[in-house]
């Protein structure tokens, strides 16, 4: 019980120094908690390179956040939260990008028919579809499509324009994408 008070003490002395600006104690942090962190990972990913590429991810975005932090909350099980989320996305998109390099044959015949007369006339319909869409679609759904796809703003980001949390944004992201596809497809 004794162990347990000093690692929440330590906890909250790391955040204090952190949220203060002291730079060592961003390396005490990441000493004393990557370890489990990485375990943590590696067991769950396929290779040694990625898990230390993620434990590096989660303590950027733990850095990052620490002011999210609630102070009733342990820290070892919030850093195994936003470890979980990453490897999470890890797979995603590991899958994304092998169901993209499985189409790469018909992605290139696509690319070298794109310049075709023929398909300008077809992109300039579509733009055009697209473009209406857009405008039958709730002006913050509109606003949220706009930011993130064509000016390439990051959720974090969004999250900030916003006012929202990150999982806010990415579920309001969510729900314009669907509003999109449906009002897409019947236009």
């Amino acid at each position: 019980m004794e162990k347990f008070g000093i690692i929440i003490l330590m906890s909250i002395s790391f955040i204090k120094r952190i949220i203060a600006g002291d730079s060592k104690a961003v390396v005490e942090f990441y000493m004393f908690y990557s370890p489990k962190i990485l375990s943590y990972l590696s067991k769950k990913l396929p290779r040694a390179e990625d898990a230390q590429e993620l434990t590096n991810d989660v303590f950027l975005e733990a850095i990052d956040s620490l002011s999210l932090l609630k102070k009733e909350q342990s820290t070892m099980s919030w850093l195994y939260r936003i470890a979980h989320n990453k490897m999470v996305d890890f797979y995603r998109k590991s899958k994304i990008k092998s169901i993209l390099l499985s189409q790469m044959p018909f992605l290139q015949i696509i690319a070298s028919e794109i310049n075709q007369p023929e398909f300008q006339f077809e992109k300039n319909k579509i733009r055009d579809r697209i473009e209406s869409t857009l405008h039958s679609i709730s002006q913050k759904y509109r606003n949220i499509l706009i930011l993130h796809y064509e000016e390439e703003i990051p959720v974090k980001e969004l999250a900030k324009i916003f006012n929202l949390s990150f999982k806010a944004t990415e579920s309001l992201l969510f729900r314009a994408r669907q509003s999109f596809k449906l009002a897409y497809e019947r236009a």
